[in-house]
């Protein structure tokens, strides 16, 4: 179901969702927000239905300039509010992983536990941060502001060398849908990616250390995208995390690992119940 909620656009993957737990999916950048279907499949394996919603400036949300990472988690709270659903699973795949952990930071009550794959971390401006990316161009020149973003997005092209081998057959296999979606979110402009870009290398909005749910980190050890220095750096500051490395993945394939991620936090999750010590 697609719809509109506090000016956002909504997918769900069930007409009603009211009372249910949710994977409150965070999409990449860029993406539209479309609900893919290996991520329908691994939530329904686990019997959640899946709520995906567009961050400002990509397909039917309207743009928000300046928006920041926890803006875009205070706007998801009367989506969920909507929608009734009774708790959240969020999780977030490169860029919506420090969406998904802004939702855990700004509605603690209601996110039970968090997993993000391929996650950047909060921007220092420092020569890790940017080290092993392939094409660190665009938040190059979005560390430097908004025009510079702008300026390069006019030339932008895609390297192929950001992706191994691994994430050519990803794309080409179970998670074709993904490529086909950030092809959409192309045609539409270039806006919610410069937005995205801007957002992740300025202050978040948030302390990692607020996030007290319990996160998974999953990260391929191959990633030229976002490398795993970045899972590193948000392990060290979340205060409940668990980084998960992949040596064989990259920055798509390790998306094959969603279900297992799913499987193991809900365990954790049912554990805290009983025990609110308990770790993965």
């Amino acid at each position: 179901m697609r719809t509109t909620i506090a000016g956002l656009d909504v997918h769900t993957s069930h007409d009603d969702i009211a009372g249910r737990e949710v994977v409150l999916w965070h999409h990449g950048s860029p993406q539209t927000g479309a609900i893919l279907e290996p991520v329908r499949l691994a939530a329904e394996a686990h019997g959640l239905a899946v709520v995906s919603v567009a961050r400002p400036a990509y397909a039917g949300s309207p743009r928000v300039p300046g928006r920041r990472v926890v803006d875009v988690a205070r706007g998801l709270r009367p989506v969920l509010e909507g929608l009734g659903v009774a708790s959240v699973i969020s999780v977030g795949a490169s860029g919506g992983g420090p969406h998904a952990l802004a939702c855990a930071a700004v509605m603690p009550q209601l996110v039970r536990a968090v997993v993000t794959l391929a996650s950047p971390a909060p921007f220092v401006d420092e020569p890790w941060w940017f080290a092993g990316m392939q094409a660190p161009g665009g938040l190059r020149a979005a560390a430097v502001g908004e025009d510079d973003r702008r300026r390069f997005a006019a030339t932008d092209e895609f390297d192929p060398a950001q992706f191994v081998d691994a994430d050519y057959a990803a794309l080409q296999g179970e998670w074709a849908s993904l490529g086909a979606d950030a092809g959409a979110a192309d045609a539409d402009g270039p806006d919610g990616l410069i937005d995205d870009d801007l957002a992740f290398t300025r202050p978040w909005g948030f302390a990692p250390a607020e996030v007290a749910a319990s996160v998974l980190l999953v990260q391929g050890e191959r990633d030229r995208v976002i490398p795993p220095a970045h899972a590193r750096a948000l392990a060290a500051v979340l205060p409940r995390a668990t980084l998960e490395l992949h040596p064989d993945d990259g920055h798509v394939s390790v998306l094959r690992h969603l279900g297992a991620a799913l499987a193991r936090v809900i365990g954790l999750a049912r554990l805290h119940s009983a025990d609110d010590s308990a770790t993965f």
